[in-house]
């Protein structure tokens, strides 16, 4: 008789029986500490709702304004952010305020962690302020209401640091975006600069294959059911069903991977997952009126990006009022708000660069290749990278010429020129685009609009006919407890509820949870079944992918082809040959404005002193690059001082800057043929002013090509030797005397 030797003792077998053994002890562990983690998650919801002010802000904070005290009271309140320990503010730098998106889930987002927009702004030294909400609406509270409260929240934050050298800078994240937008353009005087992160501007924008949510609307027949939602509340809408709307979008995620990563690394993933759910399961409600306006005006009605809201006492909204530099910033791995979405208004605004700079303004954009929705305000990597820059850079992009850019973030190295100048570890660039560049990003045909637009007119009827026919009879029948029981049984919440400590099952969950901890044996990590499981596990996530590619596909099928219906479009009154405007006319009175204004600057183009003169030659020599580095603002606040040293404020700067480069756009030649009468006599405070020229230019890297070539015209104009102002051009030396 023989012995095979798989039987032998230590043999493959018996290594396969204990790797089984080991797998099988872990995964037994696993599985209690994970249901031990979601009864957490269910006592942390509980804890959650029941306070009064719920939050997830890293910060200590101060009230400054309760909304609810208002004469039109809202359920938002104005909060000033305490720094952390060792966190040195300066009162005198622009305040930067912090506005939450009220989209299903509670406040606080903005300061989730410690590297946040709050968090890398006060790390910059700006004072900080955030602007959240409470769970439930005040009666009465529309988004009109809203925006009125925070033009009060702004002003008083004016208030507060009136040496401040800007006005405040306003971030609004998804749903604060377009809100802190359409307030903007009512009360552009309030405003610095705008970063506006994840908001759907344009929200008909897109393309065939991608971002279905856009569909929705019309493959649910427009908003009656929005309205139908909020009656079944009695007069609420509940976020959980924005939240669920969300999660519907990713099935993988929501059903799989979330729970999974805490179930494969439930060693070290609670208290991320634990601090993330805190967040994300504080649902909050929204007046009927509020939802509304959301759905109809924007999400259906596509109206923002179209000028056609209209207040209640008539004043339109017009985004080209804004008179603040605009950041939007957007990713291509979002499928709530793809970059079409978020710049496509830009498209409808404006017809070309020139008429950005008509109005005055400047529009900065950064694309994300991969990030979700929700990591362009929460990712810590974000955070650290692109809010950090804009932070850091807020000056720089205050006081760029009107003009439509994108920011760029090259990583700083060795080589990188005048790396010193650099305060973080990436460099930022602001560099010229036209609207040729957000065009190739794709949009909508023609024949796209004209589904949307019928799909307008079908929520639009649909709508009228649910409150003529059955709302009255809805509201007659809707108390507030049936509505409190409707939203206590959604299943969003449900999930929190029945795995927490109410359920008695979960008391021993948590026994049991307390003694694997003593006698913890995870697996080792090339444990043959744990890599069995982790290949299960992209199996699943694959099948729920493939599952939701289908359903997108099938959903967009079904849009385009219903409203692209000739005769559904004629029914509804659509014209077959009508194209939306992407053209909106410059109203009168701005072209008259604007034609004041150019006339004033062509008959100042001979004015002033040495100082006028060095901006303008600075602007004419960097034009030619076509980018602003954020080196050259180190070197740029030099010219902010005159002969005796007195500084310009931010905004006077931001305006000689402007004044500087439209003189040159409107008439360059006659610009530069004015710059000798305008410099002094003595050539030392020439050659001193035409140094820093050439040291504000050099702080990004050598002087070449066009640019030298510039230089050497101002250095002629300047009275300059050739010898002395353009010989010997080296990167800025920061530690160089200013005059």
């Amino acid at each position: 008789m023989t012995m095979e030797k798989s039987d032998l003792p230590g043999g493959p077998l018996s290594g396969m029986v204990a790797s089984a053994v080991e797998y099988m002890v872990d995964a037994g562990q696993r599985s209690v500490l994970f249901l031990d983690i979601m009864r957490q998650r269910g006592d942390q919801y509980r804890e959650h709702v029941a306070q009064t002010a719920p939050h997830v802000l890293q910060y200590a904070a101060e009230l400054i304004i309760d909304g609810r005290k208002l004469d039109e009271p809202v359920n938002y309140a104005l909060v000033r952010i305490i720094p952390s320990k060792g966190v040195e503010i300066d009162l005198e730098r622009r305040p930067f305020v912090v506005v939450d998106p009220r989209a299903g889930h509670g406040p606080g987002i903005g300061g989730f962690k410690a590297d946040s927009e709050i968090g890398v702004a006060m790390k910059a030294g700006h004072p900080c302020y955030f602007i959240g909400f409470l769970p439930e609406p005040m009666p009465g509270q529309t988004i009109e209401r809203i925006a009125r409260a925070e033009a009060l929240f702004i002003e008083k934050v004016i208030s507060l640091h009136p040496k401040a050298d800007g006005k405040p800078c306003v971030i609004g994240n998804c749903q604060a975006g377009w809100a802190v937008m359409i307030l903007a353009s009512l009360r552009p005087e309030l405003f610095g600069p705008l970063i506006i992160a994840g908001a759907p501007l344009a929200y008909w924008a897109g393309v065939h294959g991608k971002y279905p949510m856009r569909y929705s609307g019309g493959l649910l027949g427009g908003s009656w059911l929005t309205a139908l939602t909020s009656d079944l509340g009695a007069g609420k809408f509940d976020g959980a069903w924005l939240v669920q709307n969300f999660e519907n979008q990713n099935p993988s995620n929501t059903l799989w991977t979330k729970q999974y990563n805490v179930y494969s690394r439930v060693d070290t993933e609670a208290d991320r997952y634990l601090d993330f759910e805190r967040w994300w399961g504080g649902h909050v409600n929204l007046n009927a009126e509020e939802i509304q306006f959301i759905v109809d005006e924007l999400f259906i009605g596509n109206n923002l990006a179209a000028g056609k809201i209209e207040m209640s006492d008539g004043q339109k909204v017009d985004l080209r009022n804004i008179r603040s530099p605009i950041v939007l910033f957007c990713s291509k791995g979002d499928n709530v708000t793809p970059p079409q979405q978020a710049l496509d208004w830009i498209l409808d605004c404006y017809a070309d660069v020139n008429e950005i700079r008509a109005y005055g303004q400047t529009i900065v954009y950064t694309v994300h290749e991969s990030i979700g929705h929700l990591g362009i305000f929460v990712s810590g990597g974000v955070a650290k990278k692109e809010h950090a820059e804009f932070s850091s850079n807020i000056d720089l992009i205050d006081i760029l010429p009107p003009g439509l850019y994108e920011a760029t973030f090259e990583a700083k190295g060795e080589e990188t020129a005048s790396s010193d100048l650099v305060i973080g570890q990436w460099v930022m660039r602001c560099e010229a685009r036209t609207l040729d560049d957000i065009r190739a990003m794709g949009g909508n045909s023609p024949e796209d609009e004209r589904r949307f637009a019928a799909a307008k007119r079908v929520s639009e009827m649909n709508l009228a006919a649910y409150r003529k026919f059955v709302q009255p009879w809805i509201k007659k029948m809707v108390t507030p407890q049936m509505a409190e029981t409707m939203r206590n049984l959604h299943p969003l919440r449900l999930q929190y509820e029945v795995l927490s400590s109410r359920n008695p099952w979960m008391g021993a969950v948590k026994t049991a949870a307390e003694e694997i901890e003593e006698k913890r044996k995870p697996v080792a990590k090339d444990n043959p079944f744990l890599a069995f499981q982790e290949q299960m596990s992209k199996q699943i996530v694959h099948a729920l992918d493939s599952w939701r590619d289908a359903q997108e596909a099938l959903s967009e099928t079904i849009f385009l082809n219903v409203y692209g219906s000739p005769a559904l479009q004629a029914a509804v009154g659509i014209d077959p040959n009508w194209e939306s405007s992407r053209k909106r006319e410059m109203s009168a009175e701005h072209r008259t404005m604007l034609e004041k204004r150019i006339a004033e600057l062509k008959s100042r183009v001979g004015e002033g002193g040495l100082r006028e003169a060095a901006i303008r030659g600075l602007v004419y020599i960097g034009s030619a690059r076509g980018m602003v580095d954020e080196r050259s603002i180190e070197a740029l606040r030099r010219i902010r001082r005159d002969a005796g040293g007195s500084r310009l404020t931010l905004p006077e700067f931001k305006m000689l800057v402007r004044e500087q480069f439209f003189m040159l756009l409107l008439d360059q030649q006659g610009a530069l043929a004015a710059i000798p009468k305008m410099l002094p006599e003595d050539a030392a405070q020439r050659l001193a002013a035409f140094t820093m020229i050439r040291e504000v230019l050099s702080a990004s890297g050598e002087i070449t090509g066009e640019r030298a070539s510039r230089l050497q015209r101002i250095a002629a104009l300047f009275g300059v030797e050739a010898g002395e102002g353009t010989s010997n051009i080296t990167p800025f030396d920061p530690k160089a005397k200013a005059s």
